[in-house]
């Protein structure tokens, strides 16, 4: 009989970066060589990308707005932008988002970058501690802030964005009880890229809204 082999990751050491050193920088971003121990104890190194800005009072790199707008005689809608992406040469459909300034808190970036880029102003409902974004090539973080538009106030009715220079965003906004269908024939008819915040956002909507997979009743 053959001998089992394990899969499973040793635990003998705790794994930890030894040294970061700059290979490029640029004007935003840095390529790093980053060497670290594995769970054995062996040196290994990895290549990271950073961003080179070193602000202060800040507890993420930047925000993420799930913006939901409602309005009455309405279905309430998510408030998504479509830009284009020069790293993957196409448009994404994405959540409005953006860096968050020194000494600024997440809710104040969130409600900022969501005037900015789409003209609405909100109210802020949750918002997540830091999070990962690509931990496999990046250090950079985020936080998701939850925000509620109400789209019967007379600022809200004619939003006007307030964009930087070199900025072009168009603002989309999909009903939320349809959003992965409509995200869908978005895919199929624009060819557009999507932010798997965005996608993985409407597949959860979606598994929300569906019946509990009914198991039958077993006698024993």
């Amino acid at each position: 009989m053959a001998a089992e082999t394990s899969t499973e990751v040793p635990k003998t050491a705790r794994q930890f970066v030894l040294k970061e050193e700059v290979i490029v920088e640029r004007k935003w971003l840095k390529l790093e060589e980053t060497t670290y121990t594995d769970p054995f104890g062996k040196t290994r190194t990895w290549e990271t990308v950073k961003r080179t800005s070193n602000k202060k009072g800040i507890s993420a790199d930047g925000v993420a707005v799930i913006a939901v707008l409602q309005r009455t005689l309405h279905y309430d809608c998510v408030v998504l932008v479509k830009q284009f992406r020069p790293p993957i040469n196409s448009y994404c459909l994405e959540f409005p988002a953006g860096l968050i300034e020194e000494n600024e808190t997440a809710e104040s970036a969130a409600l900022r970058e969501l005037e900015e880029e789409t003209g609405y102003k909100g109210e802020v409902v949750e918002c997540t501690p830091a999070l990962c974004l690509d931990p496999g090539l990046s250090n950079s973080t985020t936080h998701i802030v939850s925000v509620t538009i109400n789209g019967d106030e007379a600022e809200n009715t004619r939003p006007k964005q307030k964009l930087d220079d070199g900025e072009f965003v168009e603002v989309i906004s999909l009903p939320k009880n349809d959003l992965l269908q409509r995200i869908d024939e978005l895919i199929a008819e624009e060819h557009i890229a999507v932010d798997a915040r965005v996608y993985t956002y409407a597949l959860a909507l979606k598994r929300a809204a569906e019946k509990p997979l009914q198991v039958p009743f077993m006698k024993f």
